[in-house]
């Protein structure tokens, strides 16, 4: 007897074997591989940050496509991308073409992240936010194995090897993505499929950006991927130039952080059905910050491996309630729209995060810097907690 795997669990290994891909190409591999281009460190944000801002302005309509014509079409497309975009890296020799190609790449995670979440969302009305927090746990998998073996594969000032891995696993990916049996389109109600007329797209769009829950939801997120695409850009470089630490050994301590996101995060989001999603979030913003601001004040590597930790542990508990809020906040027939606004503005967060992380370390340092953005994470974390009051969750007690 053949046995099948579920959807679900389909889902979890696309996802998973996708974002170790893009990881791999990503942490620790393309700070280093910017500054083998002899790119100066102001600049080097903005390069890391061009496939982040590619999320901005698709992952909005990434989930919006995959309200009206159906979740694994639209998985399909990014998977395509997984696939093929690794090979190109091969070719490059001037910074523009690495921008140009993490462009490319970067529609893969911009589609996939709100649309796989999505369909999530679609499946679980009960203990959704575990069953969130579970599916990002798989593709946290990815994300802790793919700097270690990312960073094993750099051999001097030779990339080949990383991008080659890379573009195996993506096809992996495109392989389980084939297999996947979803729905064409998402219920409005159990067992009526969705049928858009002329203007639903713009009327579900308005709706999920007027609604102060959602929107201020997605800011926190944004904040929280500020701090972090700060930190894994800038964090690399500052252990390998200034604290003489192997590309092998700073992938192993991202591979530790991100580790302990994946094994919290389920836990988190179990914590979050059980007593709300606000209080996670607060708590989630607090340690972030915290771990962000003191990560440079010392060079002891096991000193730097735990705090990494620790802000790992804050990025788990706050994407983990985010997610499940923002879900909780609009009906099954806008989850794609909703979690594509969520996507969208984090990833402002995220681009911008690398960007002003490179001025303020050209304008002071290291230090100063990455404390000034963790005293801000905080500072949002203790505003977040009165501004949102009276939203409601669907934590249960």
């Amino acid at each position: 007897m053949k046995i099948k795997p579920s959807p679900f669990l389909l889902l979890c290994i696309m996802g998973g074997l996708a974002i170790f891909s893009s990881t791999m190409a990503k942490n620790p591999v393309l700070p280093l591989f910017i500054r083998s281009l002899e790119v100066p460190i102001s600049v080097v944000g903005f390069i890391a940050a061009a496939s982040t801002l590619v999320g901005i302005v698709v992952s909005l309509p990434a989930g919006v496509l995959s309200d009206v014509i159906g979740r694994r079409r639209v998985i399909l497309i990014a998977a395509v991308i997984f696939a093929t975009a690794p090979f190109l890296y091969l070719l490059i020799t001037a910074p523009w073409q690495l921008i140009t190609v993490r462009i490319y790449h970067g529609l893969a995670t911009a589609i996939l992240g709100p649309v796989a979440m999505a369909a999530v969302a679609d499946t679980f009305d009960e203990k959704r936010g575990e069953r969130m927090g579970w599916y990002s746990s798989a593709t946290m998998v990815g994300r802790f194995m793919a700097p270690f073996v990312g960073g094993a594969l750099i051999f001097g000032d030779d990339f080949r090897w990383v991008f080659l891995a890379t573009g195996t696993i993506g096809v992996l990916s495109l392989v389980a993505a084939f297999s996947l049996s979803l729905s064409k389109a998402p219920a409005s109600s159990p067992g009526e499929p969705r049928k858009p007329e002329r203007g639903d797209i713009l009327k579900d769009i308005i709706a999920v950006v007027a609604h102060r829950g959602i929107l201020a939801t997605s800011v926190i997120e944004a904040v929280q991927y500020f701090a972090f695409g700060c930190l894994e850009v800038f964090l690399p470089i500052y252990l390998h130039e200034q604290a003489g630490f192997s590309p092998l050994w700073i992938g192993l301590l991202f591979t530790v952080q991100i580790l302990v996101a994946t094994l919290t995060k389920p836990i988190m989001g179990h914590l979050s059905d059980r007593y709300g999603r606000r209080p996670l979030i607060t708590a989630g913003l607090a340690l972030g910050g915290i771990a962000m601001a003191l990560i440079t004040c010392w060079q002891q590597y096991l000193v730097i491996v735990f705090l990494a930790g620790l802000f790992g542990l804050g990025l788990a508990t706050v994407t983990a309630a985010s997610a499940a809020l923002v879900a909780d906040l609009s009906p099954p027939s806008r989850h794609g729209s909703a979690l594509g606004v969520l996507a969208s503005v984090m990833d402002i967060g995220h681009a911008t995060g690398p960007m002003v992380g490179g001025l303020l370390i050209a304008v002071y340092n290291y230090s100063t810097a990455f404390g000034i953005v963790g005293a801000g994470v905080i500072v949002v974390g203790l505003v977040f907690w009165p501004f949102t009051r009276g939203i409601p969750t669907a934590s249960k007690k």
